[in-house]
């Protein structure tokens, strides 16, 4: 499925759209909070910045990240992991804002997984030129938990696949303030974003923000 990513201001709607098993694509559903949760972005980067991590390969990602919550996902030559402490300020990741937790909690519970308790969220930070490529979420400890992925800022493509990375790949527009959850059958499925276009965002600028919720430990 494709859509319009830059025919206008982003639809004002909560429509939920099935992506495939255990997994939705939550229109709109982060909209009436959105400076709240800018707010607190902005508050965790001012502890943990974002930052361009390496992966094992050595390659710099375009990507920029940072982390809130009892564990921040980090790579470096020596792997992926989750780590409790942010290995560039050597502290503890800033505790995770109540404005997330909530945010998460009720995205999940509309999605069909009530037990969820997110205990890590890894925020992105896209400009134009940017991209994710395709990728499973498997870092974590239980895969019994959804993710959780709230979109802010510049529009984009999210690409969602099946188990194998060879699978049919699905297009869907994320606009401001959309919410993806997936889990269940749909846990381990490839997904990634294609090249960030160029844009202006009236609340971000040339900027997309992607907050991703999960079950780290």
């Amino acid at each position: 499925m494709t859509i319009d990513l830059f025919g206008g201001e982003e639809p004002r709607q909560t429509a939920r759209v099935a992506m495939a098993e255990g997994a939705f694509l939550l229109r709109g559903f982060a909209l009436d909070q959105d400076d709240a949760l800018l707010a607190d972005i902005r508050a965790i980067a001012e502890a943990s910045p974002f930052r361009n991590m390496v992966t094992p390969g050595g390659f710099v990602m375009s990507v920029a990240m940072t982390n809130c919550g009892q564990a921040g996902w980090v790579t470096d030559r020596s792997g992926y992991r989750y780590d409790a402490v942010d290995p560039e300020t050597g502290e503890a990741w800033p505790p995770m804002p109540e404005s997330f937790r909530a945010l998460a909690l009720a995205a999940a519970v509309e999605a069909g997984y009530p037990a969820f308790r997110p205990d890590a969220c890894l925020i992105n930070r896209y400009e134009p030129g940017a991209r994710l490529s395709l990728h499973q979420d498997k870092n974590e400890r239980d895969f019994s938990h959804p993710i959780v992925s709230v979109s802010l800022g510049l529009p984009a493509v999210f690409q969602f696949g099946g188990l194998k990375r060879a699978d049919a790949v699905a297009k869907y527009a994320l606009r401001h303030g959309d919410a993806a959850v997936w889990g269940g059958a749909s846990r381990l499925a490839y997904h990634g974003v294609p090249m960030l276009k160029e844009g202006e965002h009236p609340k971000l600028g040339r900027m997309r923000l992607n907050l991703t919720f999960r079950g780290a430990l």
